[in-house]
């Protein structure tokens, strides 16, 4: 017995072969029957959501770099902005300085003038205090030398 079945080995791989090539290519027959479109149908959706995602990266990538050289015109704009308003208070400074040195002067000459003549008015009524002073003291200097006399 162990002679026939040494002989019937060779035959029994090469019939093992062709029975498992068969349920093989069987296997395969039922696969592109049955599966091989949902397959296909799930890689290409895959493929799809790949590419929609690969889209949509590259779309919000150039409008980020759109929005930074929009970003970045502003904050030009702004600069050029705050340079023109500081330059306006500067100058509007300067006016108003003007304005208030002029007032201040004129202010100034206007109290000079006003004090030279209180000045002359004091000192005309001084004077005229002085005489009148003068004569009363004058007055009773004679009347004490006439009365000494």
């Amino acid at each position: 017995m162990s002679t026939l079945l040494l002989e019937a080995a060779p035959n029994t791989v090469l019939g093992n072969i062709i029975v498992v090539s068969g349920a093989f290519i069987i296997l395969l027959v039922l696969l592109r029957l049955f599966a091989w479109n949902a397959i296909t149908s799930v890689f290409a959706s895959r493929a799809k959501k790949i590419s929609d995602d690969i889209d949509a990266a590259e779309a919000n990538n150039k409008q980020a770099a759109d929005l930074v050289k929009q970003r970045q015109a502003e904050l030009a704009g702004s600069k050029e902005e705050a340079a023109n308003i500081i330059q306006v208070a500067n100058d509007t400074a300067s006016q108003n300085r003007a304005k208030v040195l002029a007032t201040a002067n004129e202010e100034a000459t206007s109290l000079k003038n006003v004090r030279k003549k209180i000045s002359s008015k004091n000192a005309k009524k001084l004077l005229t205090q002085l005489k009148a002073m003068l004569r009363t003291s004058q007055f009773k200097l004679l009347k004490s030398l006439l009365d000494n006399h």
